[in-house]
């Protein structure tokens, strides 16, 4: 059985099961032009994703495989790999509309298998006793805590054989045309970002089981360090969800650590979300109401314009870094739907263009749950009160002072006081764009009606 092995989610060789089949095997990793050809040329996760698969390549070669590396559409990869007589193709699920749309566009070519390591369970894992999709959280937690700890044993790399192949250069495939370019991220048309700066993610994971206690309490406050920050290693597979999960409950006797579990779990629901309702990646689940379409307010928001201090320091961490706060995501995607009345839609093309750590299936559901219009999604009447979330998590506004340094002199109760900030009398920063108060019941007057 010759076969070919596709790194795509899952970019390490430790617990990645499309490793543990065995035989004679070709790893590769494309990079797909319908997506890069929609991206900066600076765009950080591409940095990232060229570093994780350089380590990548070198810890194939340790255990004697190697990466052949592909530039181009991945239908046209597979038509040209095919001539050298493969079987079948591994690789993890991915269940985003393109990615569903890509592989089965490839499994009319060669057969097609997929082997679970993206997220803890399959997307039909969790049912329902009557087979259909668990529509609320909490049900779908309590079945899937239940079985978590059977899903958990790690796989094992197999033996294998390495099929020959061009592995010292960034094979380019574009329609019968085949040709060899350096690896290099200019090879690529992309260039190096330091928001994709790559870091360890075991160390990180160590570092933060010294402190996962302190998770659950604090992991809301702007200012503290009580976060994983593994997002976009799991997003990106360079450490499997699996072992993080090990690795946690092994201290649950010590520790409490079920806070955590409980949104690891909540990642894959959302996943398993949008694999049974694909139309959430672009409409409402529940209401009618779709934003009203303000050029002026989405550009004040995208350019951290809006007076509001805690937002715009939100939005130029996001901006700057390629990372927001949790936290921060939720009360600034309830501002742009529930204060601005923006399209839920255009503030997840915003983050999509703009996270390091972006995943589909987590952005969208997300922005719909802060919308109330997705799957137990919050009460449409429920508005974040942005001043409020200011004080109680940013109280001596040292988040607000360290993305806006032009407001480190006004005293911090002012940063979250809107008649304060409405009066305009900080030089070079705006006034509020809205009332908190008059948004928040135009707000629930126009989902009530919607």
């Amino acid at each position: 059985m010759r076969r070919i092995l596709w790194f795509r989610r899952d970019l390490r060789i430790e617990d990645n099961p499309i490793l543990s089949l065995g035989g004679e095997v070709l790893p590769i990793f494309i990079f797909d032009t319908h997506i890069l050809e929609k991206l900066s040329h600076a765009d950080a996760r591409v940095s990232f994703i060229f570093e994780a698969a350089q380590r990548l390549k070198k810890s194939l070669q340790a255990i004697g495989l190697d990466l052949a590396i592909f530039y181009g559409r991945p239908v046209e990869v597979f038509a040209y790999l095919l001539k050298m007589g493969f079987d079948e193709v591994v690789a993890s699920g991915d269940y985003d509309a393109y990615a569903k749309e890509r592989d089965l566009e490839i499994s009319r070519l060669i057969e097609f298998r997929y082997k679970y390591s993206t997220y803890l369970f399959k997307p039909n894992e969790i049912l329902k006793d009557d087979g259909s999709p668990y529509v609320v959280y909490k049900p779908y937690y309590t079945k899937a805590r239940k079985v978590l700890e059977s899903q958990l044993a790690p796989s094992l790399v197999a033996e294998h054989n390495l099929v020959a192949c061009e592995f010292d250069s960034i094979i380019r495939v574009d329609g019968k045309s085949v040709s060899h370019a350096d690896i290099s991220l200019e090879s690529i048309g992309f260039v190096q970002s330091d928001k994709g700066r790559f870091s360890d993610p075991h160390e990180m994971l160590e570092s933060f089981i010294e402190k996962i206690e302190g998770y659950h309490e604090g992991r809301d406050y702007l200012n503290q360090d009580a976060t994983s920050r593994l997002s976009v290693h799991i997003r990106f597979g360079t450490i499997g969800v699996r072992e993080i999960v090990r690795r946690v409950l092994a201290l649950k006797q010590q520790k409490d650590v079920e806070p955590y579990i409980r949104e690891l779990i909540f990642r894959d629901y959302y996943a398993y979300l949008l694999f049974h309702f694909p139309r959430l990646a672009c409409e409402n689940f529940k209401g009618h109401f779709n934003g009203v379409a303000n050029e002026e307010y989405f550009q004040a928001f995208c350019t951290a314009q809006t007076g509001f201090p805690i937002i715009d320091a939100a939005v130029t961490q996001l901006l700057s870094t390629g990372t927001m706060h949790n936290r921060a995501r939720m009360f600034c995607a309830s501002f742009f739907t529930k204060h601005l009345l923006l399209p839920w839609q255009w503030g997840e093309r915003f983050f999509a263009a703009h996270l390091l750590d972006y995943d589909a299936a987590s952005n969208i559901l997300s922005w719909q749950w802060s919308a109330s219009t997705g799957v137990d999604a919050q009460p449409y009447f429920r508005v974040f009160n942005p001043y409020t979330q200011g004080e109680k998590f940013d109280k001596e506004a040292l988040y607000i002072k360290k993305y806006l340094p032009k407001l480190k002199d006004i005293e911090a109760k002012r940063l979250h006081n809107e008649e304060y900030l409405r009066q305009g009398l900080i030089a070079d920063y705006p006034k509020p764009i809205v009332s908190h108060k008059e948004a928040r019941l135009e707000a629930i007057e126009a989902f009530k009606i919607g």
